[in-house]
């Protein structure tokens, strides 16, 4: 037990949690062979990610069984590990499981962290992880043992401080945990090291609360089953007001940059009146004022039913899924990236840059940059990320889609076609989910995939992947192992320019999660089957504390 004080009675009781490793990583290291599987190759662009990846291409994948493996006992190794990108619960216990994935096969060995992120590697800023230190932070949430950043070393000056990094704490490994981008950067790291003769295996860890970085070898990111919870509670807990006071509609925009999967899932966790999907809005090819439409449609229904309000859940992308909006942030995205001098000067109002941008634009990308509300507008012209996105989380989805609504319904009004009510509320579910106490699925899981990090490390695996699969299953049931990053990389257009970038999972519209959706979203619509899921559970029968998504649910049964 940790020596602070300061602590909920809940988060004392958790350090108490012992997380259920699988079978077979039980005995740890010494006990585990490395099963080698089939050659692999990556998802798109075959030939250029072949070129761009000499060293690390093509590589097979690596399965774990259990057997003597003497060599992995014998090694005394020093791991560095590094938090990139966003938060996500459970990233401590990747730590964790890493730790102690290492002293079991040897107590000499080493675990460093970097702090800050990435930039703690360019920078040389790092601690050594003691097991008295590692204890403030079992099962506990967010990220801050170590912290983390948004840096990406690609540069070459980036790359070769990275090299001198290495040199000097004597690393032998470095494990990246992140999302896309940053296992993108585990991809490039690991083929400079292999270029360049730099004995450090590198290793990634799937994370992102988004969901969309999963495939056959990835089933869930760490961190998603935790996040989806705590936002079901939250709108669980707005569908009972709403059917309470009967007066408003709530617009919920939910977190997910790129892809759907957590407003999908918890609608299936809430079953509120209206879901919307940005996969399939593109899918569809519809326009904002269709997408309108068919809210109003939804709204004049229930209304004749004298049913005046109703819960919407919105992904925080569903912008970029419109195919116009679409075209218009990548081209800005291009604007912004050429000639990011000329909006970054403080003497230009937002009426300069919109109009700035406007004639760099094409004529039917401008006419729909200056038919939008200003804010909006403006808000597609923030800043980029350090990937080059739009900062999409910051475009107030939910009151634009409000604005035209309530507009569109007052002209159907004055047709004769609504006589009903419209009275809205907002609400944007972002950062409250990713710092929470990891549910027992997230601190079982990300144990696991830090454990199998340890692995893929004494056994010198570089540019691999931590993979953990059978996720429906009980944790003792789980198999482990690693897939090459390479197999994951594609081609986007970034910043202007062709990047290697792990190809983002987005909602499948022919797979079973999104079917047994359009199965139920009709009754939804129409009824309040609301569900009310109230908050995780950590204690009691397993079948509430060990559930996992209904998406993997849908997906495995």
């Amino acid at each position: 037990m940790p020596k602070k004080t300061n602590f909920s009675e809940l988060q004392t009781e958790r350090y108490k949690f012992k997380p259920q490793l699988p079978s077979v990583l039980s005995k740890g290291a010494p006990f585990i062979q490395i099963k080698q599987g089939a050659a692999t190759s990556s998802q798109g662009n075959q030939e250029q990610i072949k070129e761009m990846f000499p060293n690390t291409y093509g590589m097979a994948l690596a399965g774990f069984k259990k057997g003597a493996n003497s060599a992995a006992r014998k090694k005394k190794i020093t791991v560095g590990v590094v938090l990139s990108g966003g938060q996500a619960p459970g990233g401590h216990n990747v730590i964790a499981g890493l730790f102690d994935g290492l002293k079991k096969a040897n107590k000499k060995n080493v675990l460093i962290g970097f702090i800050g992120g990435p930039s703690g590697i360019i920078r040389d800023e790092c601690k050594i992880l003691e097991k008295d230190l590692l204890h403030e932070y079992r099962n506990t949430g967010g990220f801050d043992c170590i912290q983390s950043g948004r840096t990406k070393i690609e540069t070459i000056e980036h790359l070769l401080a990275a090299k001198a990094t290495f040199q000097g704490e004597k690393i032998d490994a470095l494990v990246i945990i992140g999302g896309d981008d940053s296992n993108t950067n585990a991809a490039v790291i690991a083929e400079f090291a292999k270029k360049e003769n730099i004995p450090v295996s590198v290793i990634g860890v799937p994370k992102t609360i988004d969901g969309d970085l999963k495939n056959d070898f990835i089933e869930a990111s760490f961190g998603f089953d935790t996040a989806t919870k705590i936002y079901s509670e939250l709108a669980g807990n707005i569908c009972r007001d709403a059917n309470s006071a009967q007066k408003y509609w709530h617009f919920i925009r939910l977190m997910g940059r790129s892809a759907s999967h957590i407003t999908l899932e918890v609608g299936f966790k809430t079953q509120p009146n209206v879901v919307l999907i940005g996969e399939e809005v593109k899918e569809k090819n519809k326009t904002l004022a269709q997408v309108i439409d068919d809210l109003a449609e939804i709204v004049i229904a229930r209304a004749q039913n004298g049913k005046n309000f109703g819960v919407i859940l919105v992904p925080e992308g569903l912008i970029e899924f419109i195919p116009e909006f679409k075209e218009l942030i990548n081209a800005l995205n291009d604007i912004l990236s050429q000639d990011s001098a000329e909006f970054s000067s403080a003497v230009l109002s937002d009426k300069d840059k919109k109009e700035i941008a406007s004639s760099k634009l094409p004529p039917h990308l401008s006419a729909l940059l200056n038919s939008l509300p200003n804010h909006i507008a403006m808000e597609l012209l923030l800043d980029r990320d350090p990937h080059g996105n739009v900062v999409v989380s910051q475009i107030e989805t939910e009151k634009l889609l409000i604005g035209m609504l309530k507009k569109r319904l007052a002209e159907l009004k004055k047709e004769g076609k609504f006589d009903g009510k419209f009275a809205a509320n907002y609400h944007f579910f972002g950062y409250e989910g990713r710092c929470g106490i990891p549910s027992n699925f997230d601190a079982n899981y990300s144990y696991a995939l830090g454990y199998s990090a340890a692995i893929l490390a004494l056994n010198n695996l570089s540019g691999y992947m931590a993979s953990v699969r059978n996720l429906t299953k009980p944790a003792s049931q789980w198999t482990c192992g690693g897939i090459p990053i390479t197999m994951l990389l594609h081609l986007e257009r970034r910043k202007g320019e062709d990047k290697p970038v792990i190809k983002k999972a987005l909602v499948d519209l022919n797979d079973k999660p999104f079917k047994a959706f359009e199965r139920m979203r009709k009754s939804w619509a129409q009824n309040e089957d609301y569900i009310f899921p109230g908050p995780i559970q950590y204690f009691g029968p397993k079948s509430i504390v060990d559930m996992t998504t209904k998406t993997l649910q849908y997906e495995q049964n």
